[in-house]
């Protein structure tokens, strides 16, 4: 795994990489830059344990992120445990001040980013023993379809994380937004937010919109007008199995100068 993490980061600066990073950079919150090239001040780290969720790879150091993803976290699970859907297991979310990671994202830079996996049948666990956690794929590749695996629970779920106006957009395996379409919905706007993607077949990959008080946090252009369950969709679908990344060598990219004073 490692060697292959190297390979993208090709032109990246080998003193003072930004995983090495021991703590937040002080200052009032903010994300600055991009969400693939971009850096975060004033982080906040989320709590290993709270209701409705626990925080897993902790030896990553990746659950940092700006205030306002911590608090969408913790209100997203106070929401889901009170639904009765179980213990949402968070992933990464961003390292202490952001910026590129050595291996697994290209995105994740500016604190707004968060990975929540579908599996929500997990009991509360010490934290030792949540580094190598069986975390299924919803996905069968062979018949290119959903398993067994994904029911009620994860498409709640992705409708009420869907359903905060916070939330920019969300990443999901294109078979998971089929479904979603596929489901009668009162109100099928949140729909919009449930952009396909490569991979995605594990988690939701949730992301946050510009805080109000981050002046130098380019937005992402708004997803198409409408539900996205039209020829967009079919697109991805008549594609087949996909890789589990997009295709390219992933590079370092170039970061804001405000971030190349952080590390």
């Amino acid at each position: 795994m490692a060697g292959t993490a190297c390979l993208w980061l090709i032109g990246m600066p080998p003193a003072h990489a930004w995983d090495d990073v021991d703590g937040p950079a002080a200052g009032d919150p903010e994300s600055i830059g991009r969400y693939a090239a971009g850096c975060a001040v004033g982080a906040a780290r989320l709590p290993p344990d709270g209701p409705g969720y626990q925080a897993i790879k902790l030896e990553r150091n990746r659950h940092y992120g700006h205030p306002e993803l911590v608090r969408f976290v913790e209100a997203l699970a106070a929401r889901t445990d009170a639904a009765g859907l179980g213990l949402l297991p968070v992933g990464d979310m961003s390292q202490p001040r952001g910026g590129p990671m050595i291996e697994d994202h290209a995105s994740h830079q500016l604190g707004l980013d968060v990975d929540v996996y579908f599996r929500l049948d997990l009991p509360r666990l010490p934290q030792a023993e949540r580094e190598d956690l069986d975390l299924p794929s919803m996905v069968d590749p062979e018949q290119h379809r959903l398993n067994a695996l994904f029911g009620d629970a994860q498409l709640e779920l992705l409708r009420q994380t869907a359903s905060d106006p916070s939330v920019a957009r969300i990443f999901v395996n294109p078979l998971i937004k089929q479904a979603m379409c596929e489901r009668q919905w009162q109100d099928r706007i949140f729909l919009r937010r449930l952009r396909p993607w490569f991979g995605h077949e594990d988690h939701l990959h949730v992301r946050l919109d510009c805080p109000p008080a981050s002046p130098d946090c380019v937005p992402q252009a708004e997803p198409p007008p409408g539900d996205g369950c039209g020829a967009e969709l079919a697109s991805w679908l008549d594609r087949g199995r996909l890789p589990s990344r997009a295709p390219g060598q992933r590079r370092m990219p170039e970061l804001p100068m405000r971030c190349e004073a952080l590390r």
